[in-house]
């Protein structure tokens, strides 16, 4: 990271975590924490001798913090050999190939980046062309691949693959190829940087393969730009206490430290698997179409609960919430009656009012994807929730505003590579009730503030990751993670918010993006 020296930010629009109203004045910033925020003109003699931002009219903000991250899924799409220029399925095998025999021979053959509009041969010709040898080719954007019969009996997964947990085993391989992971880790760190995120809770399944030694190195080599809290997700084993043992010993730094367990529950609302209390409208006698094991997720919440660890769970439907609220009931509740390890329920995408209100009162943590309706467009969306919900219960579809007023505290998460942090976008979507292309809302009832939004990026993401006495608000003492919106979002037309941009960003008293150095 760059060196410190003092650096003063004065805007007209700075927000400083806590809820309050923003301000004009500047920010003090000495080695690598704030020294001062003030309200009014900066005085010339602190200007002299400092690095000085005149940032006017931009928004001021604490460093954002995204919740719910996904390194290894984000890295599929730069796995091996890069297939772009290829035209068709002839063009694909013959660019892996040709990297094949650039590898030795015992190596894997992986590749990303091909055309998903190439739909024929696939597969099969991946088995003519390497008969004997491992090979996944992922298209642009990783949701789809091909793979040969040796790759399939290698890892364990087929075409049918539907979720990144069944690539746990292909994962825990290029994880370990340091060579790969290391560098493309700091490209990831860089990526989050230019958007203003500077922590995020990331999720690696089970032992996330050799990757700590990753982290453990670059936080060493001074070398971290994002303060990175990973979880374990349980995938091809249970919930591993001794694990969490040692890496909560062993992570206890600045920048990298263990932050517990994350695992789904039910599933997704629109493939019938969101768990509900009542049955889905089109299919009556359907309330979940999958089997989920709470028996499994209880025992393992209340273990790791017993032994100050905390649980991210991830619920969709109103039933899968409340059945969560009920194995959190039983962890340990301090003289308030809330949990003591900040447990959390990531998602709670269609919910019981009710159940928010028990959520606030049990210090339940929602971990909301705040730019979610940004992969969807208003008449597929709404015509799905109509068809599996109907008009009533759709009401309680993503009701922020609901576990705002009952104290749930909020922090956003992308689920990334689902989605990309873009904090302006989510100010579009979870303010406006608006789809991508405009029109009527949904349930605008269900919305939140531009504040709101902006408090669950810094200072909810922070408590979440136990950061708040250091991080989350702008204030003296704490660490100096800062980012800044090119235009002022509280005084901008909620229509126009996306045209909002990061335009500078620091980690730690040192910056680490200004896209006035990236144009020149």
């Amino acid at each position: 990271m760059a060196e410190h020296t003092q650096i003063v930010l004065r805007s007209n629009c700075i927000f400083d975590g806590t809820g309050a109203e923003p301000f004009s004045g500047y920010v003090v910033i000495r080695d690598e924490r704030i020294l001062q925020v003030v309200q009014g003109d900066l005085p010339s003699e602190l200007a002299h001798g400092s690095t000085v931002y005149e940032l006017g009219n931009r928004t001021i903000c604490p460093g954002f913090a995204d919740a719910h991250t996904f390194f290894t899924g984000w890295a599929l799409n730069y796995l091996g050999v890069d297939l772009s220029p290829a035209t068709d399925s002839s063009q694909i095998g013959q660019i892996a190939l040709a990297y094949a025999n650039s590898l030795p021979p015992e190596k894997p053959v992986w590749g990303h980046g091909w055309d998903p509009t190439i739909v024929t041969g696939g597969p099969q010709n991946l088995d003519r062309v390497f008969p004997d040898r491992p090979a996944v080719l992922f298209a642009a954007g990783a949701e789809t691949f091909w793979i040969n019969s040796a790759a399939i009996q290698r890892y364990g997964f087929d075409n049918s693959a539907d979720c990144n947990e069944v690539f746990w085993q292909l994962m825990e391989e290029f994880l370990a190829d340091h060579a790969f992971s290391k560098p493309l880790f700091q490209h990831y760190m860089q990526m989050l940087n230019r958007r203003g995120v500077t922590s995020v809770k990331e999720i690696g399944y089970d032992t996330f393969s050799t990757f700590p030694e990753v982290l453990e190195q670059l936080e060493r080599d001074n070398a971290m730009t994002l303060r990175v809290h990973f979880m374990s997700q349980p995938v091809k084993e249970g919930a591993n206490l001794d694990y969490a043992r040692r890496m909560r010993q062993r992570f206890q730094g600045e920048f990298v430290r263990f932050s517990g367990f994350n695992r789904m529950t039910d599933g997704s609302i629109s493939q019938m698997c969101g768990y509900l209390k009542q049955p889905y409208r089109c299919a009556p006698d359907t309330q979940c179409a999958q089997e989920i094991d709470w028996a499994l997720i209880e025992r393992e919440v209340l273990q790791a609960d017993a032994e100050g660890f905390r649980f991210s769970l991830n619920a969709q439907g109103d039933a899968a919430v409340a059945r969560v609220l009920d194995i959190y009931e039983k962890c340990c509740r301090d003289s308030r009656g809330k949990v003591c390890n900040r447990h959390a329920i990531t998602e709670a995408e269609f919910s019981d009012p009710q159940d928010l209100e028990r959520m606030g009162q049990l210090g339940v943590i929602c971990e909301f994807y705040p730019q979610i309706q940004s992969i969807a467009d208003r008449a597929g969306k709404v015509g799905m929730i109509e068809e599996k919900l109907g008009t009533e219960r759709g009401a309680g579809y993503w009701n922020r505003r609901k576990m705002a007023d009952s104290g749930v505290l909020l922090c956003c998460g992308t689920d990334l590579p689902l989605v990309i942090d873009d904090i302006p976008q989510s100010l579009y979507h979870s303010v406006t009730g608006k789809f991508p292309e405009g029109g009527e809302p949904f349930h605008p009832e269900n919305t939140l503030t531009v504040s709101e939004v902006l408090q669950a990026w810094t200072s909810g993401g922070a408590y979440d990751m136990y950061r708040e006495g250091d991080i989350g608000t702008l204030a003296p003492g704490n660490k100096a993670d800062i980012a800044v919106l090119d235009a002022n979002v509280f005084a901008m037309p909620i229509d126009e918010v996306r045209k909002a941009k990061v335009c500078l960003t620091l980690v730690n008293g040192a910056v680490v993006y200004d896209v006035w150095s990236t144009e020149g």
